[in-house]
């Protein structure tokens, strides 16, 4: 289900007609093979497209707006190659809608020290061009990222690639629409908020849907296609009867069998590409969905428990921005639920009561059916597994009123020290960075939720330039926490976003 378009981001170089038209041909030669050199890198995500060199303010603006109404462009990279008066940017800059880089290179690497002279150097003078073209941008106030380095080197081509993944974000987060099966748990604050501020924010929709409607989608469909779904579950997971009956529990799994495709059939007709459910409104429904949700989470679908229409987005958000990434190790909605407070081996005991996406799983994947407290409805099936190793980060976006903010925390993911047999749920185990108490102090400090979006694959730095685009706080908790400090942080936030 997770279709992200064939994005392109396009090459604008900045000059003037100072130097004649032989200087002009060398910058568009230039400008040529750096974007022929950064497509067949390997490192880029999308492919760039060179546009002609930027002169005049006609051009400049024509193409800014042909990139704003261009569906396939994600963004625009900046260069002055030469010197290029500012002003000629500033209506292009205006009418501009898009993620933009400001990518500060120039064509030669080294310094010819034997044969540099005054042409050469009126050329090549990007460490000119680019500062008169980055004072306009700072003085316009517009948000940009700026990257700086020679464009064969490695560490840039992965910091552009980085971008334009931030960018891709940038851009479907207008596209995503998220179901609420029901509303918002009774009585619950964080999972709240406002939905037309976020919509003009963020271009998310939220829309709720009585939850017997999706139920007579889920009623509808066939048990020959429910039966055909079970094979498949059968065959992809190790089952786990644990005692019960095997066409009892068989039934169990051809329930949330149904419900997947039941609820996938609705997302598709009314084109959403997140979800909410809430285990207090099941309506109709049979079970609690969970087996249904973690394989719709695999294929692509945002999803948030409890009414939890923020985290549905965000978690659509970050697989959107890691498809297509290689060797990704996945993304998933997690929840606070339990500390361990042994020296030495501190953590947070990440799960949900059924609703964690497959693909940051560890190893085997099981189907286990058992009963669940909550939901007053028949034993749920769901995916059991444990989570991979590694770093990852763990994000909130919370309302705080009169505006939003988005909490970033560097996470370390690890095993527990030993198996837990009696728990029926996918888990995953970290300690936030820089340490538990830390950690926790600050998340509590910046309001942040219970519920989070998390991933092995994107950075703080991502998630903090998307927050940027977007024009709301990003605050971290990493290595360099320290809390006194990250008051001040949060004081100065206050002020500047108030």
């Amino acid at each position: 289900m997770l279709a992200v378009k064939n994005y392109q981001f396009w090459f604008c170089t900045g000059s003037q007609d100072l130097y004649g038209e032989e200087c002009l041909g060398h910058v568009a030669e230039h400008s040529a093979k750096i974007v022929e050199q950064l497509n067949v890198s390997g490192m880029l995500p999308y492919e760039i497209v060179l546009k002609p060199t930027m002169i005049t303010n006609e051009r400049i603006r024509r193409t800014f707006q042909e990139a704003n109404l261009d569906e396939n462009c994600a963004g625009v990279i900046t260069w002055m190659h030469t010197f290029s008066p500012a002003k000629s940017w500033i209506i292009g800059l205006q009418e501009y809608r898009k993620p933009l880089l400001h990518l500060h290179t120039q064509f030669n690497e080294a310094l010819p020290y034997d044969t540099i002279d005054m042409d050469f150097m009126n050329e090549n003078q990007s460490a000119h061009g680019d500062r008169e073209y980055g004072h306009i941008v700072s003085r316009m106030g517009i948000e940009r990222k700026i990257i700086v380095g020679h464009w064969s080197d490695a560490i840039v081509q992965s910091r552009i690639a980085s971008w334009m993944r931030t960018a891709v974000g940038v851009v479907e987060s207008s596209h995503i629409r998220v179901m609420r099966v029901a509303d918002n748990m009774r009585n619950v604050a964080v999972t709240e908020g406002d939905k037309v501020e976020a919509q003009i924010k963020f271009g998310w929709e939220v829309d709720a849907y009585p939850v017997n409607e999706i139920a007579e989608s889920v009623e509808s469909v066939s048990q020959a296609d429910t039966n055909a779904l079970v094979e498949e579950y059968y065959d992809r997971y190790e089952i786990l009867l644990e005692g019960r009956d095997p066409e009892e529990f068989r039934r169990h799994v051809a329930v949330q069998a149904q419900i997947e495709l039941g609820f996938e059939r609705f997302l598709e007709e009314k084109n959403y590409q997140a979800i909410v459910t809430h285990f207090g409104d099941l309506g109709a429904l049979k079970q609690l969905p969970g087996l249904a949700i973690q394989r719709l989470m695999e294929k692509g679908y945002g999803f948030g428990a409890e009414g939890d229409w923020k985290v549905a987005a965000m978690v659509r958000l970050m697989k959107v921005m890691t498809a297509g990434m290689k060797d990704a190790k996945g993304v998933s909605m997690l929840e606070d639920y339990t500390y361990h407070f042994t020296k030495g081996k501190e953590g947070i005991l990440q799960a949900h009561m059924l609703e964690i996406c497959p693909s940051i799983a560890d190893g085997a994947i099981a189907i286990r059916c058992q009963p669940l407290s909550m939901g007053d409805r028949e034993d749920p099936a769901r995916l059991v597994f444990t989570a991979k190793e590694g770093k990852g980060i763990a994000v909130s976006m919370i309302d705080l009123g009169n505006r939003f903010r988005l909490i970033i925390n560097d996470v370390d993911c690890k095993k527990t020290e030993k198996p837990m047999p009696k728990l029926p749920v996918a888990t995953n185990f970290w300690t936030p960075q820089p340490d538990l108490y830390t950690g926790a102090e600050a998340w509590i400090l910046a309001g942040g939720a219970h519920h989070t979006a998390f991933t092995y694959d994107l950075t703080a730095e991502q998630m903090g330039d998307w927050a940027n685009a977007m024009g709301i706080e990003a605050v971290y908790i990493d290595k360099d926490t320290k809390i006194r400090d990250f008051k001040k942080d949060l004081m100065l936030g206050n002020l500047f976003y108030a």
